[in-house]
């Protein structure tokens, strides 16, 4: 069953994401932007690089013998901080962003992969295969350090581009104040699902050992 998650999760991962690009490139140029710049458009969501970073975890244990392809993204830890990431991309789109826009056509299967799909299948597979109870809580300390970056480089790259990837961030509209709320309510509920993964990793161990004996 793991490795049958871990397939789907990386197909259906992989095709979510080269349909976002082939999609949403094109459409960013046609608004004015440049093929790099659209690029970078692209990238700047928190959506779209932790679908990546859940590939290259898929990617990293393809080989039957175990061995990482991707070293950086073969570890527990990694896997577990992905997990939680994912979460957040569910939560947060199905409880906020979900209802401030409606995607048709091919951009609305993109939105159901990339934000329903790809999570759901991931922290299936994480807990059937990816779970060993080897992370610490000390590791929340380095997961927390993922989406506090890039709050730093959404919030500086938006007055440099003129945009941000997600409204709540939109420090012009709606003021300095209303996005530290929102970032502080955000980084607290992914500290809470950093928690939830520590908590579900050591209990996942315990279910898989006491099955074995």
């Amino acid at each position: 069953m793991g490795r049958f998650l871990q397939i789907a999760g990386l197909a259906i991962g992989l095709a979510g994401l080269v349909l976002q690009f082939c999609i949403s490139v094109p459409a960013s140029m046609e608004a004015g932007r440049g093929l790099f710049g659209s690029i970078i458009f692209v990238l700047s969501f928190f959506t779209i690089l932790t679908n990546i970073g859940a590939v290259l975890v898929y990617t990293s244990l393809l080989s039957p013998s175990g061995y990482a392809w991707l070293p950086a993204f073969a570890g527990t830890r990694m896997r577990a901080g992905i997990a939680a990431s994912l979460a957040l991309v569910f939560i947060i789109y199905a409880t906020v962003l979900a209802r401030l826009w409606q995607p048709q056509g091919l951009f609305l299967l993109c939105d159901v992969l990339l934000h329903y799909v790809t999570p759901v299948l991931f922290v299936l597979w994480w807990l059937i295969a990816g779970a060993d109870g080897r992370t610490r809580w000390s590791d929340i300390s380095w997961w927390v350090l993922y989406p506090i970056a890039y709050l730093i480089y959404a919030l500086a790259r938006a007055p440099l581009a003129g945009e941000v990837p997600y409204p709540f961030l939109d420090v012009a509209k709606n003021g300095a104040a209303s996005v530290a709320i929102s970032a502080a309510a955000i980084t607290g509920l992914f500290l809470v699902l950093c928690v939830v993964a520590v908590l579900a990793d050591h209990g996942a161990a315990r279910t898989k050992a006491s099955s074995v004996r």
